[in-house]
């Protein structure tokens, strides 16, 4: 996965590209507050039906 500061640095369009992939992802669902990575893994995990790693490895590919 990017460093958290690239992901940071990035989230703004690594959220847009989520959004067009999975439309059922909302705002709240994509919130992003430094420090708090693990929650927003979760939450996608269990919006999306996959694994934390999976989730990462997407993340990354972005």
């Amino acid at each position: 996965m990017t460093t958290k500061l690239e992901l940071k640095g990035t989230w703004n369009e690594a959220k847009g590209k989520l959004k067009q992939k999975y439309g059922e992802l909302t705002d709240d669902d994509l919130m992003f507050a430094e420090g708090k990575e693990d929650e927003l893994l979760g939450r996608l995990q269990k919006r999306l039906g996959r694994t934390k790693d999976d989730i990462r490895k997407e993340l990354a590919e972005l």
